[in-house]
């Protein structure tokens, strides 16, 4: 079988997404020789699109049958379009396949590198030790093995390069952090902040967000040109591509292994250790080898435990890592659909088809199981929103000829917000490999088992309604709230599938994202959540990538890996 025996390496990196990229950049920059495994493509600006109208489009990006025949799970991803198609996975080529009863989109599957990053929301949020202490609050399930403390240098080291902006709250259980400045809210987000906080309480702030407003490392500040998720030719988002992985490639200690489907983690039979990892080359679809003296899955949390789940050896015969049993269960996403809209005054707002358009508007915290308030009897845990306002035409206006023409520039200003909630973690919710159905690569593919329970249900209609509540005390008009059921769409912040724990029989990794069983074997992105918090997961999933890489490297130093 062919093998890269022109490389000798320290660390072999799957995946360059949120994780993958930092752990690329922390160990080369650190000296370490480092290569870099991506399923898909090498990204670069001449692949961005934000600036290019529709009507250049073959198209006119208004035919979605069209990329319907290749992506007819990707393509109910808003930000899968013609524009952006081709940087998401070919789901014929790649499915994945669920019980009849459960359905379940697996949406964002990026063939590019920087993976999600690419196309992601950019949401940007710390989690507290009401997150990674909640089982000793309300008694559901695990505590994590570490502590607010343990990762707060790593959400500073994290946020002041990535950059996001954001103002200072001073919330308990939504720790503050290293902001760039706020973008501005409109007159209607203010209005609703204000009126929501005066006679409800509940905070509302400008959303958090991976966006610049102020240069930083040679990236330019966000322009609010609109589209961000076809890409930022100013670099004013966080795309791994062009920042941590780039970090990495110029230190030359990092190789980057474009189209390397990983299959399986290779192990040295004469010991308990990962020797290496078997790809196949997406052009060639030829087996290849590639050994280090340390692998570190960062693939996104499915892909990452199908890739432990293909590695079984005689040791590990239920897949690898997996002395515990419990890889591939606890499956956690968010649940977000419930939420509301409504109309607000204009405030001399005008609307345009080419004015600025701002990257997020607003967030709303958790306000459901806090310090120091009553227990919520309804249900454990809690949720968010996210939303913002925006200023449309008035398309459905009546008459036609002069008339018409007045009436379509009459404003038409709302204000929508959609519920992000925690979903508690289930050992009913799981991913195993179907042995019936293989990708176009041989590889044996995964089966998806994912529901709501009694307690998410109870949260949706608390998010309807809790929306509704609070667009009638900002004085909002035409009220709209909806509260349905999750299946078969999430919120794509699938975690927890091998998840931490200081008890090796309970959980598939420590503290830093090391196996129990295989100490020289990582799993550094979402898969190692004991707990998925309301919160988007990414900023916390880059902080403690980059605490495990330090880790990593002090055991390397001392020899005990």
């Amino acid at each position: 079988m062919p093998q890269n025996k022109n490389l000798s390496l320290d660390v072999i990196v799957v995946g360059s997404g949120a994780s993958g990229g930092w752990a690329c950049k922390r160990l080369a920059e650190a000296g370490l020789k480092v290569a870099l495994l991506e399923a898909g493509r090498p990204q670069s600006d001449k692949n961005f699109t934000e600036h290019q109208p529709a009507f250049e489009l073959k198209y006119h990006n208004h035919a979605p049958e069209i990329v319907r025949k290749t992506r007819p799970i990707q393509v109910k991803f808003g930000v899968c379009n013609e524009y952006t198609y081709k940087w998401f996975v070919n789901d014929l080529e790649e499915p994945y396949t669920t019980p009849a009863d459960k359905p379940f989109n697996w949406m964002g599957r990026v063939r590019m590198t920087g993976g999600r990053t690419n196309v992601w929301g950019r949401v940007s949020l710390r989690f507290s030790d009401w997150d990674f202490k909640s089982a000793s609050l309300d008694g559901y399930g695990e505590n994590w093995p570490l502590g607010y403390k343990d990762i707060e240098r790593y959400y500073d080291l994290v946020e002041k390069y990535v950059g996001i902006t954001g103002s200072a709250e001073g919330l308990e259980h939504l720790p503050d952090g290293q902001f760039q400045p706020p973008v501005p809210l409109t007159c209607q987000e203010t209005l609703f902040r204000n009126r929501v906080k005066e006679k409800l309480g509940r905070t509302i702030m400008p959303a958090r967000s991976a966006n610049l407003t102020k240069p930083i490392n040679g990236r330019g500040p966000c322009h609010y040109c609109g589209p961000c998720e076809r890409g930022c030719m100013t670099h004013s988002y966080f795309n791994s591509a062009f920042t941590t992985v780039a970090d990495a490639l110029a230190t030359g200690n990092c190789t980057l292994i474009s189209n390397a489907m990983a299959y399986k983690v290779l192990m040295d039979p004469e010991r308990n250790r990962a020797r290496g990892v078997l790809y196949i080359d997406r052009n060639t679809r030829q087996p290849r080898e590639i050994h280090a003296r340390v692998v570190i899955l960062c693939a996104q949390s499915q892909e990452s435990v199908r890739i432990l789940l293909n590695s079984t050896t005689p040791q590990y015969s239920n897949g690898l890592a997996n002395s515990s049993g419990v890889l591939g269960h606890y499956l956690t996403a968010h649940v977000r659909s419930g939420g509301g809209s409504a109309e607000f005054p204009a405030f001399g707002a005008k609307p345009s088809l080419g004015g600025p358009k701002k990257p997020l508007g607003i967030y709303i915290a958790r306000f459901r199981n806090l310090p120091n308030t009553p227990h919520y009897k309804k249900f454990l845990r809690g949720f968010g929103y996210e939303g913002g306002s925006s200023v449309g035409f008035n398309w459905g206006a009546p008459g036609f000829g002069e008339a018409y023409k007045k009436a379509i520039l009459e404003p038409r200003t709302s204000l929508e917000i959609t519920g992000f909630g925690e979903v508690l973690p289930r050992w009913d919710n799981f991913v195993e490999l179907d042995p019936n159905v293989k990708d176009i690569f041989g590889i044996p593919v995964l089966k998806i088992h994912m529901s709501d329970g009694e307690n998410e249900r109870a949260m949706i209609q608390d998010m309807g309604d809790s929306a509704g509540e609070m667009l009638e005390a900002a004085g909002a008009k035409n009220i709209r709230t909806y509260a349905r059921p999750s299946a078969p769409r999430w919120a794509l912040h699938e975690a927890g599938i091998a998840r931490m724990g200081d008890d090796p029989k309970k959980s598939v990794l420590n503290q830093f994202q090391q196996t129990h069983d295989i100490k020289n074997l990582f799993v550094m992105d979402a898969s190692g959540f004991t707990s998925n918090p309301c919160q988007n997961p990414t900023l916390t999933i880059m902080a403690l990538c980059v605490r495990s890489c330090d880790y990593l490297m002090s055991e390397l130093k001392r020899d005990a890996i």
